[in-house]
């Protein structure tokens, strides 16, 4: 390989030759104390980050994620950089790889680098591996040449050596046209309608098929697992018919971690979708498990073209790219001088190109080109809530979200997420208006909390701007595709154009919509001068909460309770109530409006207008009616009395002492009602499954009380089946806990000495859990040189700038590196092997005591409900050690404070020990050695 100088890498006119220097680029590794430069003759200089951030100024070097590096060098405007991750996305899109110099080796399958001199050396290898791969494409592929030549114009170090490997350096030939290759919808294929799907057989899966199933996923050189069988079989109870209405087949099933649970339930799952001729929902808590259970699939479906038909992901639409977005940035690279946009737009175009599902969150696009790129050029071009005009969309028929929505009413499995889920249950049903029969809820402890979020309501600045939005579209041009952003009237203009009451109930919730907060709403609270009934209550929601908060809160989210009421908050409520009654009456009437012209033009409608009225009527209830209703319930218990099933609060929301939200809030104390409701009496049958469903107090019966009540099985007429397979390791031999009993765990200074240390001790693969970002952040400034010094890589939620997912790949791609993070870090991580052998947690994660945690603490039982889910953090944290047989692992909670009442959180046989640090240390380095 051979590189330009950053100067001489602009890409000539038309027609010229390419020159390319014959000096390769220098390679940069950047740390916290010292940054290693290779330079293009090979020598080795050690820099300190000021003399590296010197040197880039006047030579771009070969890099692996140059906003990382950026941070670390003190440049946060970034650098002229030749990143190899860029390469990677351009060549390889679609393709996953960690962003750190071993997961790109991996991911091209070159030998992984040890010393940091290798993983210089390495990068060289993956960049020249990379062009030799597009030398393999075919000049004739004109999309590729095209938006290599417009990067290349825009300013893109690598342009000139891409338009080389794709043989269009000798300025022979028609050069490509500046924007070709940008359109990427021009090649996409549209979904198709289809008759309505037939009602399904109920046909039962017996537990003899379940376990045949299990065993042709596994296939015939598999170890035996009795355990994994024993589940299948269990699981199989939720496929047989339902007996009586509202009453589901349900199955609650702990398996411990190694018992192979997925395919155990993908067994039973897939037999009964094929019998029955229709899918099954298995859902997840994160968007990361979901990417598993996607890969696991593999097996049960191996070619590809039948997993595309038979598998679909399904996430909230904010998690696809919109090809409006997408195509309103398009002109922006063919004009005259190709912008800067050019370059993320053309690493877009190439991965929109080839991705499965257009999922940009968690799916096939790289995480880490968010923070490569930038939020805005990425993210921002995906669907943004209330942005879609459906069916009035150019693109209506070629998107990707409509796409995936159809294909799950034809799928056999759905891989979706709980968020989805329970949402789509709250408002009736799917987009399309349908309910699953059958569900697997994966991760069934985070039921609960999911159950919560999508059950409550929220009358808040954020969500009044938001519904504002909705209604009336971009009020003021900000630039971007904001300014396209259509209010109720533009989206339905073609529907109501003929029909005078239509048009007049539009026109008055437009009138009446102006009472919700508007743009700038923070600031005119701020400075004491509200617009609007919305704004003026907010305002004394603030008043109410600065009056009342303990002060020991401040820099967090402040709350205060909602009764007593002072007399100013309740006669804003009463104004606002007023106002919002206003704004529910012409909803109502455009949704009734709109339901009597498709019975009265039945006969006369086409396929495409019914499905417009369709949807303008479920977007109606879901966005506006539901909301305003529940807001107008919640300002009415201001002057009376919360209604007992809920509970109200007042609270003013920070990040980092930043007020970014004031509202009042409802939720359910027990959100599992609405749940059962919803979502599983409707069900003929569901599995909730986790390895952490039950408590753990030594009272088998209450444990299960406990698992049915946090999973809304408690509220069904008949009871669930319970199931529970121990895991087949032998966490006694594979594991040590310990308790540190000698230090302060309110001093910063001495929680990172420990921290520092027990890493120390363990190598690296050590994640460290903090109950609190500060904490993290505290612990983190005190202990990354000192592990850089000893070649140990710091990453850190909250401060690497990195999504979750890929911090996570990044740790396990690097097995003597260390991670801190908080609870979605413990709740994510899955990292089988070497990569993570000691856990530290910073202090016993006890409940937040908030005013909601208040409320349920009083229902639950008190004192025994905070033990119950503080076990369950534990175990989950516990739980991330041991992923395969031959693990081994040290747990170490820094906190003396520990009770022995919650060593239930840990596996039978494994004997908690209270030691000083020392000893603990000294312990920890002889079992991992051993």
């Amino acid at each position: 390989m051979s590189a330009s100088d950053p100067e001489s890498a602009l890409f000539p006119e038309p027609g010229t030759q390419v020159t390319l220097p014959d000096q390769p680029p220098p390679v940069m590794l950047a740390g916290v104390t010292r940054v290693l430069w290779l330079t293009s003759d090979g020598e080795v200089d050690w820099l300190s980050p000021k003399e590296a951030a010197r040197r880039v100024k006047d030579e771009a070097p070969l890099v692996c994620h140059a906003r990382a590096a950026g941070r670390r060098l003190g440049l946060e405007a970034g650098f002229r950089a030749y990143d190899v991750l860029e390469l990677y996305a351009f060549t390889r899109p679609a393709s996953f790889c960690a962003p750190t110099p071993r997961g790109m080796a991996q991911a091209l399958g070159l030998p992984q680098p040890e010393s940091l001199e290798d993983q210089a050396v390495t990068l060289h290898r993956c960049a020249d591996l990379l062009l030799r791969e597009l030398e393999a494409l075919s000049r004739e592929d004109a999309a590729a040449a095209g938006i290599a030549y417009t990067m290349a114009r825009a300013g893109w170090l690598w342009g000139p050596w891409v338009m080389q490997a794709l043989g269009l350096h000798d300025g022979s030939g028609t050069p490509p046209r500046l924007g070709q290759g940008y359109r990427v919808w021009e090649k996409l294929g549209e979904w198709s309608d289809h008759a309505p799907e037939p009602q399904p057989s109920s046909a039962a899966v017996e537990a003899p098929e379940a376990r045949a199933r299990l065993a042709e996923l596994l296939g015939d050189e598999s170890e035996e697992r009795p355990q994994q069988a024993d589940y299948a079989s269990a699981i199989s109870t939720a496929f047989q018919p339902r007996a009586d209405e509202g009453a589901p087949n349900m199955v609650l099933a702990e398996a411990g971690t190694g018992v192979g649970k997925t395919l155990g339930y993908i067994a039973p799952a897939s037999l009964w979708s094929e019998k029955n001729e229709a899918p099954v929902w298995l859902s997840t808590f994160t968007r990361n498990l979901q990417h598993q259970l996607d890969g696991e699939l593999d097996r049960l479906y191996p070619q590809a073209s039948e997993k595309r038909q038979r598998v679909v992901v399904r996430k909230g639409r904010e998690n696809y790219l919109c090809l409006l977005n997408y195509a309103e940035r398009v002109p922006s690279v063919s004009g005259a001088q190709a912008s800067d946009q050019a370059i993320a737009l053309g690493l877009v175009a190439r991965w929109a190109a080839r991705t499965r599902s257009g999922d940009m969150v968690g799916g096939d696009f790289p995480g880490w080109l968010v923070d490569l790129l930038g939020r805005a050029r990425t993210l921002g071009l995906a669907d943004r809530r209330g942005e879609c005009i459906h069916s009035a969309c150019e693109f209506y028929r070629k998107c990707y979200i409509e796409k995936s929505i159809r294909r799950a009413r034809r799928a056999n499995l759905v891989v979706a997420n709980h968020a989805l889920v329970l949402i789509q249950a709250a408002m009736g049903g799917a987009e399309d208006g349908h309910l699953p029969l059958r569900y697997v809820f994966d991760e069934g402890h985070h039921l609960f909390d999911a159950a919560d979020a999508a059950f409550s309501a929220h009358l808040s600045g954020q969500e009044g701007l938001e519904l504002r939005r909705w209604l009336l579209g971009a009020e003021s041009r900000r630039g971007g595709s904001a300014s396209r952003l259509r209010g109720l009237k533009r989206r339905l203009e073609e529907l109501v154009a003929q029909d005078e009451q239509l048009s007049d109930a539009v026109h008055a919730i437009v009138r009446a919509a102006v009472v919700l907060p508007g743009e700038g709403w923070h600031a005119r609270l701020n400075d004491g001068q509200p617009q609007g009934p919305c704004e003026a209550f907010l305002l004394q929601v603030r008043r109410q909460v600065h009056a009342r908060a303990p002060r020991a809160a401040e820099g967090y989210s402040l709350e205060s309770e909602v009764h007593p009421a002072n007399d100013e908050l309740l006669s804003s409520a009463a104004e606002l109530d007023r106002a919002l009654e206003k704004l529910l009456g012409p909803l109502e009437e455009l949704k009734r409006l709109l339901a009597r012209r498709l019975d009265a033009e039945a006969a006369q409608l086409d396929s495409d207008t019914r499905r417009r009225i369709e949807a303008a009527q479920r977007s109606l209830e879901r966005r506006a009616i539901v909301q305003v209703s529940a807001w107008r319930s919640m300002l009415a218990a201001l002057s009376e009395e919360t209604p007992e099933q809920y509970v109200d609060w007042l609270a003013v929301d920070r990040i980092e002492g930043r007020d970014i939200d004031v509202g009042l809030h409802r939720h359910w104390i027990d959100p599992t009602i609405p749940l059962a409701q919803t979502v599983l009496e409707p069900a003929h049958g569901a599995v909730v499954t986790s390895a952490t469903l039950t408590d753990r107090t030594g009272a088998t019966e209450g444990d299960w009380q406990a698992a049915e009540a946090r999973t809304g099985a408690a509220h069904l007429l008949s009871a669930p089946t319970r199931a529970r397979v121990p895991s087949p390791f032998d966490y006694a031999s594979q594991t040590r806990v310990f308790i540190i009993t000698d230090l302060a765990r309110d001093n910063p200074d001495q929680i990172a000495a420990a921290m520092r240390e027990l890493f120390l001790a363990s190598g690296g693969g050590a994640l460290g859990l903090f109950t609190a970002i500060s904490r993290l952040k505290a612990v983190h400034g005190r202990i990354v040189r000192p592990l850089e010094e000893a070649g140990l890589e710091l990453l850190a939620q909250h401060l690497d700038g990195v999504d979750v997912s890929t911090l996570i790949e990044m740790f396990r791609a690097e097995p003597d590196s260390c991670l801190l993070g908080t609870d979605a870090v413990r709740d994510g991580v899955d990292v089988p092997g070497r990569a993570l052998r000691l856990i530290a947690f910073d202090r016993v994660p006890w409940p937040r005591p908030d005013l909601r945690h208040k409320a349920r603490r009083e229902h639950f039982g008190k004192r025994q409900y905070d033990e119950m889910l503080t076990r369950l953090r534990l175990r989950q944290a516990f739980g991330r050690l041991v992923r395969r047989g031959d693990d081994r692992g040290v747990f170490v909670l820094l906190d003396s404070r520990m009770p022995s009442r919650l060593y239930g959180a840990f596996p039978e046989g494994v004997e908690p020990k209270r030691v000083g640090l020392a000893e603990a240390l000294a312990e920890t380095r002889d079992f991992l050695a051993g």
